[in-house]
């Protein structure tokens, strides 16, 4: 059919395979005999019957069968194979198709003797009129009669045996347990045949001019009438030989082996040929191609440039590496006679591989950037070579489902029969990242990993495939900023490059757990961003006063979630009036707030004091201190007018030695000396107050602070936090739940462990029933809680100091 072609090369058939039709099939040989009975090859009977399978060009597949195999058919001059193969697409050969093909050709043993190395075996032929065994084999040749002729004797005239020599010993085997030891025998009535596979135990290595051959020193006898006859059936076929040099093939063949030359005293070359693929090449086409061939006293030398006319470039891979390895199926026969066999044709097919070489990829993007689609073509490849899989975000996916994943896969053919393959990705698929530039600028980013496979050898490797696209779309964020009476406040508007982009003041990260802790505000409804600050933060910047108010300033700073760099800036500024800072209050106390300000950049808010300066802030922060005193203390004057009474102070910060302020916050209150209240007032009899135990449900927190001002907590990045023996660590206990400010929180009991278990031993008590342990060297020293901004309700909290210690027993320290 035209499925398969046959061809007839000398003494071989060839059988060829279409490779667009079978390619992707699994498929049995098997091969028909006289009686219709089809034999199932597998690699140990195709080699002891004198059949091969090979591939000749990436996915062509080849059936060879020798004119002397087991199931040829022998008429006249002509022999006959019929060869069936089953095809299937499936592993276990469901729904088969037979094929059968059966070709005759012409039949020409004409030598004295005739050796075939093949790809999987070794093959003799001797003519059986053979000359007298040379004398110096005379020895061997008397015992191999010896242990031949009884049994010669016993039997028929079609048994016949083998004896093969080793160094170590002589080995007779009859023709059944010579074919179940995996030889090939045959007779015809002028020849007689010995097969031998490259696997065969009987095989010996030996050297000739430096070239190593696969050898066997054979005798095979066969009675005819009444006689026993023997014949030399040796066979040497070349292991090596082949070097590569210079971007050149160096085939080299010893022309005479010892063991097949053995007693022989002239020589005569009649033919000495080469060819490809079984054919032979003319002197004219061999030089078209650049081929040399040599034909020296003692060897014959067949040169091939690598890439030359006739062989063909095949896929490799190499620790998982792409590349290639040039492969060309040549063959050499050489004819010479000599005095011991006469005519002798020596017939060596031998597939050469050059070494692997790395084959770099191409990677081309060809992205069309007004249809926003990305193009990466892939190339170039061989025609065995077939993309089956893409790996997409970590997630592996067949070539046909990854179109569900938004890739498109073509595959382009060349007329030199090399490929490509192009990926095809819109941009806005899930797996494109986006990644904002400069200016308008957005980076489309593919990164796909490419897994294919090779036919026939099924060898695996893969291609990361990295491509980049920039494009003018990008929006970026904008905001609008304004301020109410105690808060300034920044609305973001969201563009198409910050969705992973994060907002700080200054290197803070506003979190939701950091917005919470100091009372800001953050919403994001998935368009904008909306961020309140109180005015009085320890994250504003404030300017210089005035008598009209005092300057705040937001500083927004938008960073790249990955690299964390500055992508975007916003500010908003707004001027609060001086009465922010201070209350006056009725009875007498004033509650003043000093703030930091961007002209003295060294001021310390702890060391700000009041004229009196003996009267420090009650409460610090970085930004901010805060003083609670009364009207007739710390330095206070106070001034009468007829309708006002005026009480005055400052807020001055000294540098250390120095006497002069270089800060200075001048404040007033004002109270009205006549005014008139009207307060309702209803006298009731309150029982007395009692308390009376109960259960209910609390939530706590118990935090650790950086100073003793109790302004910074330390974070959850912090942990875990080094201190050292006898450090101080400030403890907070605050009541979170629920907010009743009739509620006063008290601590009983507090221990450490040496484990983050809190029952784990051993332990050590810091506080017991409510007061510091008296054993303790350096004792747990509690804080007085006040009112801020923070703190609400003070009887909310309670706040104590350790000295960092670690438990020891005896003289050595304990460790978790």
């Amino acid at each position: 059919t035209g499925l398969m072609s046959s061809e007839c090369l000398g003494n071989l058939l060839r059988v060829t395979l279409s490779a667009e039709y079978f390619k992707d099939k699994y498929l049995t040989f098997s091969v028909v005999d006289q009686t219709g009975v089809a034999w199932e090859l597998d690699e140990a009977m195709a080699s002891q019957c004198g059949y091969s399978i090979t591939y000749s060009n990436w996915s062509n597949l080849e059936f060879r069968a020798s004119a002397l195999s087991c199931h040829s058919h022998l008429e006249k001059d002509v022999f006959t194979v019929t060869v069936q193969i089953k095809s299937s697409r499936t592993p276990d050969m469901k729904n088969v198709r037979t094929h059968l093909k059966s070709a005759s050709c012409p039949y020409g043993l004409c030598s004295t003797r005739e050796l075939l190395c093949e790809s999987n075996y070794m093959e003799v032929s001797v003519r059986r009129e053979v000359p007298q065994i040379v004398k110096d084999f005379v020895q061997d040749e008397l015992e191999d009669w010896t242990s031949a002729f009884p049994e010669a004797k016993a039997q028929g005239a079609s048994i016949w045996q083998i004896v093969f020599h080793q160094p170590e010993e002589k080995k007779a085997l009859l023709v059944s347990n010579a074919w179940s030891a995996g030889y090939g025998l045959n007779t015809t009535d002028t020849r007689v045949l010995l097969r031998i596979p490259h696997t065969a135990i009987s095989i010996q290595l030996i050297e000739a001019q430096g070239i190593t051959f696969s050898a066997v020193r054979s005798s095979t006898f066969y009675r005819e009438r009444w006689m026993i006859l023997v014949v030399d059936t040796s066979v040497a076929c070349p292991v090596d030989g082949v070097v590569y040099t210079n971007k050149t093939i160096i085939w080299t063949v010893p022309k005479y082996i010892q063991l097949l030359s053995n007693a022989a005293t002239s020589f005569k070359d009649v033919l000495v040929e080469a060819g490809v693929d079984l054919h032979k090449l003319s002197a004219k086409e061999m030089a078209s191609r650049k081929y040399v061939l040599l034909n020296d006293v003692n060897a014959i030398t067949v040169k091939i440039p690598i890439g030359a006319e006739g062989g063909f470039y095949k896929t490799s891979v190499s620790n998982g590496q792409h590349g290639a390895k040039y492969t060309i199926n040549l063959f050499l026969e050489h004819q010479w006679e000599d005095n011991k066999w006469g005519l002798t044709k020596y017939t060596i097919i031998k597939e050469i591989e050059t070494p692997f070489e790395q084959v770099e990829l191409v990677i081309t993007n060809n992205s069309n950037l007004s249809v926003r689609l990305m193009n990466v073509t892939v190339g170039m490849f061989l025609p065995d070579v077939e993309l089956v899989d893409l790996t997409i975000e970590g997630v592996t996916v067949a070539v046909s489902e990854a179109v569900q994943h938004g890739y498109q896969t073509h595959e382009i053919k060349y007329a030199n029969g090399s490929k490509a393959y192009v990926i095809q990705v819109p941009f806005d698929a899930p797996s494109i990242k986006k990644e904002y530039m400069k200016a308008d600028m957005r980076a489309y980013t593919l990164n796909v990993t490419l897994a294919f496979i090779t036919h026939p050898t099924s060898d695996t490797f893969s291609v990361p495939v990295i491509a980049v696209s920039t494009v003018k779309d990008a929006v970026l964020p904008s905001a609008r900023g304004f301020c109410d009476g105690r808060n300034l406040h920044l609305i973001i508007t969201h563009g198409n490059v910050d969705q992973n982009w994060l907002p700080f003041i200054s290197d803070w990260h506003l979190t939701p757990e950091a917005v919470q802790k100091y009372n800001y505000s953050l919403r994001d409804n998935g368009t904008h961003l909306a961020i309140s600050v109180p005015f009085l933060s320890s994250h504003l910047n404030y300017e210089v006063f005035h008598p009209s108010g005092i300057k705040a300033s937001l500083h927004l700073t938008l960073k790249d979630g990955n690299t964390l760099a500055n992508r975007r800036d916003f500010s908003v500024s707004c001027t609060f009036s001086p009465s922010a800072l201070i209350q006056c209050l009725p009875n007498g106390a004033v509650v003043i707030t000093a703030v930091k300000v961007a002209g003295v950049a060294d001021l310390d808010t702890n060391l700000l004091v009041l004229r009196d300066r003996q009267c420090k802030p009650s409460l610090v922060t970085e930004k901010t201190a805060t003083f609670k005193f009364n009207v007739n203390t710390c330095g206070t004057s106070r001034k009468f007018n007829s309708t006002t009474m005026t009480y005055e102070n400052d807020v001055l910060y000294f540098r250390p030695g120095n006497d002069t302020p270089v800060y200075q916050l001048k404040f007033a209150c004002l109270y009205a000396i006549k005014q008139t209240v009207d307060v309702q007032y209803e006298s009731k009899k309150n029982p007395p107050p009692s308390i009376q135990p109960g259960f209910g449900s609390l939530d706590l927190s118990m935090k650790l602070f950086k100073e003793k001002s109790y302004s910074e907590p330390y974070q959850k990045l912090d942990y875990p936090v080094v201190k050292y023996l006898r450090e101080a660590l400030y403890f907070e206990v605050e009541l979170l739940q629920p907010k009743d400010e009739r509620l006063e929180l008290n601590l009983d009991d507090c221990w450490a462990t040496n484990s983050q278990s809190q029952d784990s031993l051993p332990q050590w008590p810091i506080l017991i029933n409510g007061c510091e342990n008296s054993k303790d060297s350096y004792r747990t020293v509690f804080h007085k809680v006040d009112y801020s901004l923070r703190v609400k309700f003070p009887q909310h909290f309670k706040r104590f100091e350790v000295m960092m210690f670690t438990f020891v027993q005896g003289t050595t320290l304990l460790q978790e």
